[in-house]
């Protein structure tokens, strides 16, 4: 079926439409965009500059996608944006192109849910099925990995790595790398583990238990992070999840978020 495009809206010539792609009303397509088959683009959607973007993706009313980075640098460049397969962009989202001094690549994987108003700067990389809920917003070059929940009106800094099924809460940020499967409040204050999302993912329960030692051993035992972290790899290293979160913390260029508020970890 080839594509649909509602007489209101505005198509560039230089923008490849496979089949199967839906336009609405007075959205706006500028440039070499390219959607693969099956894309929803709402009204008054706005994508432009070079994106492309897989199959499946929807981009709700009002999204702007692709557009240039907010940085005082940028100078025109061709930069991009690049997105997987079946992703939803609800309405307002932004997700901005990258800078051409650091590969010029604003990157989004697969199945990730961008809810209201979220933002995604210049530079970063996001994985697969990760969450923005409603505002929550990242700056340019940080990372969010597979399986992150950004809640409502959260904010990761510039450079910062959110690791796998992490989880921020509402109105909290972090100016620090947030480890593997942690849940952190306010700013960079950890929380405990994300159980319930670990279960949720398949995680087996010893890896869970394990993760849970560990972070009592980092943020509760008056360790140094780097004799913490080589107790739990002598005592759990061989298990997957472990493993994870000390190559995670080994690599950190920021160091991690670690101040602590009480607390439970499930």
């Amino acid at each position: 079926m080839a594509a649909r495009v509602h007489p209101t809206a505005v198509v560039s010539a230089d923008a490849s439409l496979a089949d199967g792609v839906t336009v609405g009303p007075f959205a706006v397509i500028d440039g070499p965009v390219s959607l693969g088959p099956g894309c929803v683009v709402g009204p008054h959607a706005h994508l432009t500059g070079r994106v492309t973007a897989g199959a499946n993706n929807t981009f709700h009313a009002g999204c702007v996608i692709g557009d240039t980075p907010q940085h005082l640098g940028y100078q025109g460049e061709p930069t991009e944006v690049r997105i997987g397969d079946g992703n939803t962009f609800r309405e307002h989202v932004t997700v901005h192109r990258g800078m051409p001094a650091n590969g010029g690549v604003t990157t989004i994987g697969s199945g990730n849910l961008l809810m209201v108003g979220s933002h995604v700067a210049h530079d970063c990389t996001v994985g697969d099925k990760a969450i923005f809920a409603n505002c929550a917003v990242i700056g340019g070059h940080a990372t969010v990995m597979d399986g992150a929940f950004l809640s409502g009106n959260s904010c990761v800094h510039q450079f910062c790595r959110v690791g796998r099924l992490a989880m921020i809460s509402g109105t909290s940020s972090i100016s620090q790398d947030l480890p593997p499967f942690w849940v952190v409040q306010e700013v960079n204050i950890t929380r405990g583990v994300n159980v319930v999302g670990m279960r949720r993912a398949g995680i087996p329960n010893a890896e869970i238990q394990a993760v849970r030692r560990a972070y009592q051993a980092i943020t509760r035992r008056g360790l140094t992070i780097r004799a913490a972290v080589e107790q739990i790899e002598a005592a759990d290293g061989e298990l997957p999840a472990v493993r994870e979160l000390i190559e995670f913390i080994r690599t950190s260029k920021r160091g991690i978020c670690t101040g602590t508020a009480g607390g439970t970890d499930d």
